[in-house]
């Protein structure tokens, strides 16, 4: 899975899915750019991609998505390296644990810091190239989480509805350059993120929704959700009034 693409960039993989989804390219032959904040990490994954393909096909760049103020200077030094790009990745994400009566904004302004506005910083980049170019590929990694407010973790939903209504609107306005948009919303996935969480029903790999995933991009879906029987769990909560969900303690 992944060989429709030869070189790649994907933000967010030193574990969990995005180290899936690189993995998996490279091993569909591609160039494969790994971005994230944690150096020792993609170092591992970097040497495991090569070692694997037998092939220097993988490099990496320490980077804080909170810092966006590089990104544009670092989104094109990477492109220049890989020598082009087919498809970029947006896979970062942090979700902080929060009480039911806690009223955080250092851990929810870091949360809309990671998964709203370092994924705004990469893909607009990524889709002023694309747009240009005439082709290419946007993923981005939400939630299921996104698409109901839940008392539970406010902005972490927060975070992921707005991931969401961003990707709708540059699809809206590349589509008609033959550029791909595509958001992904997975459930459950056993990733460093859900380990230790309670009551998780449909767990699948990281690497399960890794393959999900890039079938779905080779493809050019504009939205998913992974494992897609979460489309028809979806439904049914979003179709509960709001009077009754906001008794649930979810």
């Amino acid at each position: 899975m992944g060989q429709g693409f030869k070189r790649a960039l994907v933000i967010g993989a030193s574990s969990g899915m995005g180290e899936a989804i690189a993995r998996r390219l490279a091993a569909g032959g591609a160039r494969v750019a790994l971005v994230a904040r944690r150096r020792e990490e993609l170092e591992r994954v970097t040497s495991a991609i090569n070692a694997e393909t037998g092939e220097d096909r993988a490099f990496f760049r320490a980077h804080d998505v909170r810092e966006t103020v590089v990104v544009p200077e670092l989104f094109q030094s990477i492109a220049r390296d890989l020598g082009g790009l087919d498809i970029v990745v947006f896979a970062a994400g942090v979700m902080h644990p929060v009480a039911f009566d806690e009223f955080s904004s250092e851990k929810d302004t870091d949360m809309l810091d990671v998964n709203l506005r370092g994924a705004v910083a990469w893909l607009d980049p990524a889709a002023e190239r694309f747009s240009r170019l005439g082709r290419g590929t946007i993923v981005g990694v939400g939630s299921v989480a996104g698409d109901r407010g839940r008392s539970g973790n406010p902005v972490y939903c927060t975070s992921k509805a707005g991931f969401h209504t961003y990707l709708e609107a540059i699809r809206n306005r590349v589509a008609r350059d033959g550029v791909r948009v595509v958001t992904i919303k997975p459930g459950f996935v056993d990733t460093p993120m859900t380990r230790g969480l309670d009551g998780l029903f449909w767990l699948i790999s990281a690497n399960r929704a890794a393959e999900i995933i890039l079938r779905k991009a080779e493809r050019g879906v504009t939205c998913a959700y992974v494992p897609a029987r979460w489309r028809w769990v979806m439904l049914v909560i979003r179709s509960i009034p709001s009077f009754i969900f906001r008794r649930l303690k979810v």
